[in-house]
């Protein structure tokens, strides 16, 4: 029997796709060009990108398409590249779709406010069904995983369900050293994590837009922060940056799927999150 729900699953261990499609359209934060995205419901498992201008050819999402990921998740697929995939995935895999086929118009995902609550609203509108047919596999650990790139690290260890640990450390007062641990559940990270908007700081807004980066940020898409204080308040929460930072490590995970482990996750980045996802993507083959 088909199960339709208009919240969310209790947990990761069905399978779900949206019941309708979903229509969406903005700015890109890097490009500052209009982009569009059509979400639809489908029975391939995992998540699948297309563009519009050949709609029907459809590539599954993979880590080998990751391409630079220096303030952004940037994937290569068949020639073209999009940018800002990560709130987008982590909305869908956050909330519990396992099943979702995404057309882009454009080279880059809308920004929105630049969390995930856009999308999630967006998702609970059309209510999400059952997939008929089952989900991707998760990665199961057997022994702790752990990777580096300089300073910043992230350590997984085998645990039956799925808890996260971030914490940052920034040389601006308004930030600071961060913590925020949370067990994942559809439910909680649309509670907790899915309204953590993106952040920036203010010294270094000329040198990004001299090297042709966030052409589309703005105080209305991103929280900036300049040094004691921030320009745009009020936070959505203290601690907003490291909830964002776990919201990005969610998006990564998107290309592999959701680890049965319990992850430490210390100064992340993408390039390190898409480090420790090829490291998953080994368990799975």
């Amino acid at each position: 029997m088909e199960v339709l729900v208009f919240s969310f699953p209790d947990d990761y261990e069905q399978g779900w796709t949206l019941r309708n499609e979903i229509k969406k359209d903005g700015i890109g934060l890097h490009t500052g060009c209009e982009c569009k995205v059509i979400i639809r419901p489908t029975d391939l498992p995992g998540f699948h990108f297309s563009f519009s201008e050949e709609y029907n050819k459809v590539f599954s999402i993979d880590i080998s398409q990751v391409r630079n990921t220096p303030l952004c998740t940037t994937i290569e697929i068949n020639g073209k590249e999009i940018a800002t995939v990560e709130h987008l995935l982590a909305s869908l895999i956050g909330a519990g779709v396992t099943h979702a086929h995404i057309e882009i118009t454009g080279n880059e995902i809308p920004l929105l406010d630049g969390s995930a609550i856009g999308w999630i609203e967006e998702i609970e509108k059309v209510g999400m069904i059952n997939s008929s047919t089952s989900p991707k596999p998760r990665p199961e650990l057997i022994t702790p995983v752990f990777v580096n790139k300089g300073e910043s690290l992230i350590f997984a260890m085998p645990s039956k369900n799925l808890k996260l640990i971030g914490l940052i450390d920034f040389p601006y007062k308004a930030i600071g050293q961060q913590m925020f641990s949370i067990e994942l559940s559809p439910s909680n990270f649309v509670k907790e994590i899915a309204p953590a908007r993106t952040f920036g700081f203010l010294d270094q807004l000329e040198e990004l837009k001299e090297a042709g980066l966030i052409k589309g940020g703005a105080l209305e898409n991103a929280l900036v922060c300049n040094g004691d204080s921030w320009v745009n308040p009020p936070l959505r929460f203290e601690n907003e940056p490291v909830r964002h930072k776990l919201l990005d490590l969610i998006g990564d995970l998107a290309f592999v799927g959701l680890p049965r482990a319990q992850i430490f996750v210390y100064k992340g980045s993408h390039s390190l999150h898409t480090k420790f996802a090829a490291s998953l993507q080994k368990v799975l083959t």
